[in-house]
C-alpha cells in the first residue's frame, strides 16, 4: 500500500498536475479534495470530465466516474457485494477504494487518453428493433454505422502513419536540399542564357531546340502508342493460339474419342463440378464468412492491454479444461453402440478428407497444367517473334551456342574498352570543369580584393601591361627596333598607367561614397527588420490564441448539434411508440371484431393458447411414452435373447451337416463310433 501511495504521490507531483504533494499532505486529503483529485486524472484521460466536485452533486459524481471507468475498462477486485461498497466508497470519497483507481490510471494514461478518444466514437448506441421499423430512424442508424466505419479505417491508417517513420525534419530537408537544387538549376540556366545570347541567332536557334524538342517528345509519345499496340496485338495472338489449341485438342478428343468414353469423361467432370460447387466451396465460403465476422468483431472492440489479455488467456485455459473434462465424461461413459457409430463416422471423415485433398491436388494439377501450357505458348511467341523460326533442335542448337559465346567474349572485351574510355573521357572532363571552376573563383577573390583596396580593374590594366609588353617583346623579335624606340614604348606605358590612375581615383571616391551609405543603409534595414520580427511575433500570438478560442467554440457547437439531434431522434421514436400505442388502444377498444383481431393483444393471446394445447398434446404423448417403456424395452430384450437362441440353433444345425458329410457316429455300449 505504501508503494502505490509512493507512486500515486510521485506522478500527481508532475506534469501536467504538478501538485506538490507529500505523504503527509497526500494522506491528509478531505473525500471531497480526493474526489477532485481523482476528477482532474479523470479530465486528464478525457477532457469532458473537467468538473469542479463542489458544484455537483453526489450522486451525478460517482455516476459520471463510474460510467468513465466503465468505458476503460476498468474492473474493481472482489464480488457483487463489493462492487457494491464500491459504488458507496467512490461517493463518499474513501480511500481504499479511491488509491486502487488513482494508481490504475496513472500507471497507463497515455493507453486511456487513446480509449477513451476511441470511446466516443466507437460505443455504439443501442436503438431499440421497433424503432428501426420506421424508415428514417433505419437509415440515420445505418448512415451512423456506416460513419463508424469510415473512422475506423481513417484512425487506422494515422496510426501507421505514426508507425511508419516520416519525421518533418528529414522532409524539411528534402524541401532545402531541393530547393538549393532549384537554385543551382536556374543560375545554370541564366548562365547558359547568357552564353547563348553573345552567339549570333540565338532566337533562331531557340526556336529550332524548342521544335526538336516538341518533335521528340511527339516521337515519344509514337513510341509508347506503338508499343500498346504491339501489346494488345501480343495478346490477341495468344488470345487466338490458345483458342486454336483448345480447338484442337477438342477436334483430337472427338476424332480419337468414342461416345461411351466421352459421356463418361463428362460425367466425371460433372461430378467434379457437383462436388466443388455443392460440398468443398459452399464450406471455404462458410469458414471465409465466419472468419470474416470473427476479424470484423476484433475490429470493432478498442485497444486492448496487457492486463485484458492476460485475463482472455486465463478464460481461454478455463475453457479449455472444462472442455476437456467433458470429454473424459463423454468417454467413460461411452456405450458400444456410440463406439461402432464413432467408428463410422471417423471413417466417414476420414475418407471426406481424403476426398477433399484429393479435389484440391487435382484443382492444383489443372491449374498447373494451364499456366504451363500458356508459358510454353508465350515461349513459343517470342522465339517466333525474335528470329522468326521455330525453336532450334539437336546439333543446330549447339552450333548456335558457340556462335553466341564467341560473340559474347568479343563482345565482352569491346565492351571493356568503351568502358575505359569513358572512364577516361569522364575523368578529363571533370578535370577540365574544375579548373574552370578554380579559375572563375580566382578571377572573382581578385574582383572582390581590387574592391576592397580601392583599385578595381588593376588586374584588368595589368594584363593589358603584359599582352602590350608580349606585343612589344614580339615587335622586337620580329622588327629589331632599337633601344630608344623600347624606352618611347616604356614611357607611353608609363603614361597610360598613369592616365589610368588618375581615371580611376575619381570612381574611387564615389565607390567609398557609397560603401558608407551602403553601411547606414543595412543598419536601418535591420532595425527595421528587427521591428517587424517583434511585431509579426506579436500577432502570431494573438493569431494561435484565437484560433484556439475558434476550435474551443467550435467543439462546443458540434457538442450543441449533435445533443440537438439526439433529441431529436429520441422525440421521434417517442412519437412512433406514443403512435403505435394509440393504434393498440383503438383496436382494442373498438366493437368491430376484426379490428380486435388485428390487435397485438388478441395475437399474443392467441399464440399463447395455441402452445399451450401444443405443450398439453405434447405431454400426455410423453406420459404414454413413460407407461409403456419399461414393457418395450422388456420386449425388445426378449427379441434379442430369441434372435441370439435362433442363431445359436443355426450355427448348431450346420455344424451337424457338417460331421454327417464326414461320416456317421453310431453310439453303442457307451462309447461313441464314427463309420466312414
Amino acid at each position: 500500500m505504501s508503494d502505490q501511495i509512493k507512486f500515486i504521490m510521485d506522478s500527481l507531483n508532475k506534469e501536467p498536475f504538478r501538485k506538490n504533494y507529500n505523504l503527509i499532505t497526500f494522506d491528509s486529503l478531505e473525500p471531497m479534495q480526493l474526489l477532485q483529485v481523482l476528477s482532474d486524472v479523470l479530465a486528464e484521460i478525457d477532457p469532458k470530465q473537467l468538473v469542479d466536485v463542489r458544484e455537483e452533486m453526489p450522486e451525478q459524481t460517482a455516476k459520471r466516474m463510474l460510467s468513465l471507468l466503465g468505458i476503460l475498462k476498468y474492473k474493481p477486485s472482489g464480488n457483487a457485494t463489493d462492487m457494491s461498497t464500491f459504488r458507496q466508497g467512490l461517493v463518499i470519497g474513501s480511500k481504499p477504494v479511491i488509491y486502487p483507481v488513482l494508481h490504475w490510471l496513472l500507471q497507463r494514461t497515455n493507453e486511456l487518453k487513446k480509449r477513451a478518444y476511441l470511446a466516443r466514437f466507437l460505443i455504439k448506441l443501442e436503438v431499440p428493433s421497433e424503432f428501426l421499423q420506421d424508415e428514417t430512424v433505419a437509415d440515420t442508424n445505418k448512415q451512423y454505422e456506416e460513419l463508424m466505419e469510415a473512422f475506423k479505417t481513417l484512425h487506422k491508417e494515422y496510426e501507421q502513419l505514426k508507425i511508419s517513420g516520416f519525421s518533418t525534419a528529414e522532409i524539411r530537408k528534402d524541401i532545402s536540399a531541393m530547393e538549393e537544387e532549384k537554385d543551382q538549376l536556374i543560375k545554370r540556366v541564366e548562365h547558359l542564357k547568357k552564353r547563348v545570347e553573345t552567339a549570333q541567332n540565338h532566337q533562331w536557334m531557340l526556336k529550332i531546340a524548342r521544335q526538336l524538342r516538341v518533335e521528340k517528345e511527339r516521337e515519344e509519345y509514337l513510341a509508347q502508342q506503338k508499343q500498346e499496340q504491339k501489346n494488345q496485338l501480343f495478346h490477341a495472338v495468344q488470345r487466338l493460339q490458345r483458342v486454336q489449341n483448345q480447338l484442337k485438342s477438342m477436334r483430337q478428343a472427338a476424332a480419337d474419342a468414342k461416345p461411351e468414353s466421352l459421356m463418361k469423361r463428362l460425367e466425371e467432370e460433372i461430378k467434379f463440378n457437383l462436388y466443388m460447387v455443392t460440398e468443398k466451396f459452399p464450406k471455404e465460403l462458410e469458414n471465409k464468412k465466419k472468419e470474416l465476422h470473427f476479424l470484423q468483431k476484433v475490429v470493432s472492440e478498442p485497444a486492448m492491454g496487457h492486463s485484458d489479455l492476460l485475463e482472455l488467456e486465463s478464460k481461454i485455459n478455463e475453457i479449455n479444461t472444462e472442455i476437456n473434462q467433458l470429454i473424459e465424461k463423454k468417454m467413460m461413459r461411452n456405450e458400444p453402440i456410440e463406439g461402432k457409430l464413432s467408428l463410422y463416422r471417423q471413417q466417414a471423415s476420414i475418407i471426406s478428407r481424403k476426398k477433399e485433398a484429393k479435389a484440391e491436388e487435382l484443382q492444383e494439377a489443372k491449374e498447373k497444367l494451364a499456366s504451363l501450357e500458356r508459358e510454353a505458348s508465350v515461349k513459343r511467341n517470342q522465339t517466333r517473334e525474335f528470329d522468326g523460326t521455330e525453336v532450334l533442335k539437336g546439333d543446330e542448337f549447339k552450333r548456335y551456342v558457340n556462335k553466341l559465346r564467341s560473340k559474347s567474349t568479343v563482345f565482352k572485351k569491346k565492351h571493356q574498352i568503351i568502358a575505359e574510355l569513358k572512364a577516361e573521357f569522364g575523368l578529363l572532363q571533370r578535370t577540365e570543369e574544375l579548373l574552370k571552376q578554380r579559375h572563375e573563383n580566382i578571377q572573382q577573390q581578385l574582383q572582390t580584393m581590387e574592391e576592397k583596396k580601392g583599385i578595381s580593374g588593376y588586374s584588368y590594366t595589368q594584363e593589358e601591361l603584359e599582352r602590350v609588353s608580349a606585343l612589344k617583346s614580339e615587335v622586337d623579335e620580329m622588327k629589331g627596333r632599337t633601344l630608344d624606340d623600347m624606352s618611347e614604348m616604356v614611357k607611353k606605358l608609363y603614361s597610360l598607367v598613369s592616365e589610368k590612375k588618375s581615371a580611376l581615383a575619381s570612381v574611387i571616391k564615389e565607390l567609398r561614397q557609397l560603401r558608407q551609405k551602403y553601411q547606414e543603409l543595412t543598419q536601418e534595414c535591420d532595425e527595421k527588420k528587427s521591428q517587424y520580427d517583434s511585431c509579426a511575433a506579436g500577432l502570431e500570438s494573438n493569431r494561435s490564441k484565437l484560433e484556439q478560442e475558434v476550435r474551443r467554440l467550435r467543439e462546443e457547437c458540434l457538442q450543441e448539434e449533435s445533443r440537438y439531434h439526439y433529441t431529436n431522434c429520441m422525440i421521434k421514436n417517442l412519437e412512433v411508440q406514443l403512435r403505435r400505442a394509440t393504434d393498440e388502444m383503438k383496436a382494442y377498444i373498438s366493437s368491430d371484431q376484426q379490428e380486435k383481431r388485428k390487435a397485438i393483444r388478441e395475437q399474443y393471446t392467441k399464440n399463447t393458447a395455441e402452445q399451450e394445447n401444443l405443450g398439453k398434446k405434447l405431454r400426455e404423448k410423453q406420459k404414454v411414452i413413460r407407461e409403456s417403456h419399461g414393457p418395450n424395452m422388456k420386449q425388445a430384450k426378449m427379441w434379442r435373447d430369441l434372435e441370439q437362441l435362433m442363431e445359436c440353433k443355426k450355427q448348431c444345425f450346420l455344424k451337424q451337416q457338417s460331421q454327417t458329410s464326414i461320416g456317421q457316429v453310431i453310439q453303442e455300449g457307451g462309447e461313441d463310433r464314427l463309420i466312414l
